[in-house]
């Protein structure tokens, strides 16, 4: 091996050390977006602000994901259970409706008339497979003598999201170069002492 290529990969392992400590940090800040996706606005995505109150929005699919909970981002299309709970006790003195809605079209796909939910929770079961994988809107409307106060959170059902992915898919085939040129300065440095240790005995 020539004295410009053993250079090369010398000056490629100088930076190995730096290069896996950028790559490391960026895995630990990477946060792949999960079920709990964060709605503009709002630390918690599963968090609906109606009004000055908010709601806990929770989707599980026990047949796929047994106690798992989503509110986004639903990955399975199949019968979902659907709950809705009340984080102050104020709600519970309003009227409240419920309505889950198919998107674009706004078709309805769930619907809870106006009521006062005393024991502050919310329970459904949809069957998405009727409906199909998409975009779905949830909405909780207030309903004070005639006027609505509506809030919602979109999620979706039954679509993969790919571009979390996209970081690790960069990372792993850079990890996999930066591996094989340890391995071939490994390989230089072995091979530059056998070749020094036979010309200090000659």
């Amino acid at each position: 091996m020539n004295n410009s290529l053993k250079n090369i990969i010398k000056f490629s392992n100088q930076q190995v050390h730096a290069v896996f400590s950028i790559l490391l940090l960026s895995i630990l800040m990477t946060t792949p977006a999960n079920a709990h996706r964060g709605a503009k606005g709002q630390g918690d995505a599963c968090r609906i602000a109606v009004g000055t109150e908010v709601v806990h929005f929770s989707a599980y699919t026990p047949t796929f994901t047994k106690g798992d909970s989503y509110c986004e981002a639903i990955p399975n299309l199949g019968l979902t259970h659907i709950v809705i709970d009340y984080e102050g006790k104020k709600l519970r003195d309003s009227t409240v409706e419920f309505e889950i809605t198919k998107e674009p079209e706004g078709t309805r796909v769930f619907y809870q008339k106006p009521e006062k939910i005393k024991k502050g929770s919310m329970d459904a079961k949809v069957d998405f497979t009727d409906f199909g994988a998409g975009e779905y809107l949830t909405h909780v409307t207030i309903v004070d003598q005639g006027e609505k106060l509506d809030s919602h959170l979109p999620f979706t059902v039954g679509i993969a999201i790919e571009e979390d992915n996209i970081p690790y898919k960069l990372i792993i085939p850079i990890v996999l170069v930066l591996i094989s040129l340890i391995a071939m300065n490994i390989v230089v440095n072995k091979k530059t002492k056998q070749a020094n240790a036979t010309d200090t005995t000659h």
